[in-house]
């Protein structure tokens, strides 16, 4: 018996063709082959299985029993091939494939669920899976191969670390959440720097931290923490309570202020950006280039509102 080894996808279509047309000659035809290279064709396949292909059939031939079988086996691989093909060419198309998405929770509400409605509609078939990730794990979970692309945080635009390829999707606004009551709630031209003696509301570590340290420094003061959160329904929910102030992103504070009166602040125009990495290299992947896109227009559809 012959060794099959390798398969070679030629001979099989050459198989399925006589099958399809009859003769050999017709089968030439299709293929834009002589006979004879039809005839050769199937005779080395013959070698290779190790039984005849072909058997007389009166004046014609007539595929054999192994042929039958060989060509059972072709057409699952021919069928299999041409969803590879579909499938790839979504892929190509930014159509098709699977996106890991690991962002924090505002993002996730206020960017990256309302990408995925959009491509819903516009990609069905792209699989998009989220993981949920503080800001300052997103980039560990990238780096590690755990999601594709990463959405954090930075005050400045983030660069410098060659593993990513950044951009910054978002310059989200910074609010102020002040007790209903507070003297400064209704005041005009409400400034950063008029609430310097106020007990604050903000997290003990990661980007959110440096954040409000960093705005506050820039406003000329260091904030004293009265009390340490990083939920922000929880901070919301004691600035309402009158604990503090805190400085609210507007991604997370939009129709969630609840109690608390939230003021935005012109003068000072504090932000936090909202940054997308992905690894170095696969920036020109069409999927990940779909899912990027689709943030990017959540984005604009946020500074727009």
């Amino acid at each position: 018996m012959g060794a099959t080894g390798e398969w070679d996808l030629r001979r099989l279509r050459v198989l399925q063709a006589l099958d399809e047309c009859g003769t050999v000659t017709a089968a030439a035809g299709r293929l834009c082959l002589s006979p004879s290279a039809v005839s050769q064709q199937l005779s080395a396949l013959a070698r290779q299985v190790g039984a005849p292909m072909l058997e007389p059939y009166g004046r014609r031939v007539r595929l054999t029993s192994a042929a039958r079988l060989v060509l059972r086996h072709a057409e699952l691989v021919f069928g299999q091939l041409e969803r590879a093909e579909a499938e790839l060419a979504g892929y190509l198309h930014g159509e098709a494939g699977e996106v890991r998405v690991g962002a924090f929770a505002t993002a996730i509400s206020g960017l990256v669920v309302p990408a995925l409605v959009r491509l819903r509609g516009n990609a069905p078939r792209l699989a998009v899976r989220v993981v949920e990730a503080e800001a300052a794990a997103a980039y560990r979970l990238l780096a590690a191969g755990e999601v594709d692309l990463a959405l954090s945080l930075a005050v400045q635009p983030a660069g410098g670390d060659p593993r990513f390829v950044q951009s910054v999707l978002l310059s989200d606004p910074l609010d102020v959440a002040l007790p209903p009551g507070h003297p400064l709630a209704a005041v005009p031209g409400l400034r950063l720097a008029d609430l310097a003696d106020e007990p604050w509301i903000y997290g003990a570590a990661g980007p959110w931290r440096e954040i409000t340290l960093a705005v506050c420094a820039d406003a000329g003061f260091v904030p004293e923490r009265a009390h340490t959160a990083a939920d922000w329904p929880a901070i919301l929910a004691m600035v309402a309570a009158g604990l503090g102030v805190a400085l609210v992103p507007r991604l997370a504070s939009a129709g969630r202020g609840g109690g608390a009166v939230v003021r935005s602040l012109p003068s000072d125009l504090p932000t936090r950006r909202v940054v997308a990495a992905v690894r170095a290299g696969t920036e020109g992947a069409p999927p990940l280039r779909r899912v990027l896109e689709a943030l990017a227009e959540a984005a604009r559809n946020v500074q727009c509102d």
